[in-house]
């Protein structure tokens, strides 16, 4: 999961939209230093992440990817995960925009991100401006992103080529992702993230 899904699934938990969002720049017991609501959101984005990378559905995805790609496809099936959630928002969640929730999210994020680790004020001082969480449902947009993600971290160059393994398996994705992310909503309202 990336940003987008994190939080769509933290607002069906009522989780901390900030906690959830910290998770991947927070190392260690996140109770040390943070807030129990935000602690407990580092600690949902944590079981989502293992729970989805567990998932039969996202081995079944990672095999569409071609041999040179396929050591990265976990992260770019983050960030397809996240186009498909886009992209199909307003059957997924119909009761708000997807500008509406991500204005919304951004107020619950910004004003308290006092203390966070420098990274994380670097995302969001881009990610909101550049309205990225809604470019996200166009699928042209996700090359950019990932050249993005390969020019910043040169070991993982192979990002660039799993675009095109995403749009050459564009539909098969796409089954993937019904198969399983209505199943992590439901688990979300239930609070069994």
């Amino acid at each position: 999961m990336n940003f987008l899904a994190h939080l769509h699934l933290a607002h069906l938990a009522d989780s901390s939209l900030l906690g959830n969002l910290l998770g991947d720049f927070i190392r260690g017991n996140p109770h040390d230093a943070w807030p129990e609501a935000v602690a407990e959101g580092i600690l949902m984005h944590r079981r989502l992440d293992a729970m989805t990378d567990a998932l039969p559905e996202v081995d079944e995805a990672k095999q569409l990817f071609r041999a040179q790609t396929r050591r990265v496809a976990p992260i770019t099936l983050d960030v397809v995960w996240d186009h498909f959630l886009a992209r199909h928002w307003q059957e997924l969640h119909p009761q708000q925009s997807l500008t509406t929730f991500v204005d919304l999210a951004e107020q619950a994020i910004v004003p308290h991100q006092a203390g966070t680790p420098e990274g994380f004020t670097e995302l969001n001082a881009i990610m909101w401006r550049q309205r990225w969480l809604e470019h996200y449902a166009t699928a042209d947009y996700l090359a950019p992103v990932l050249n993005g993600m390969a020019h910043r971290r040169p070991r993982l160059a192979a990002l660039r080529d799993s675009y095109d393994d995403f749009i050459t398996n564009y539909a098969a994705l796409e089954q993937f992702f019904f198969r399983f992310y209505p199943r992590l909503m439901q688990l979300a309202q239930q609070k069994q993230l």
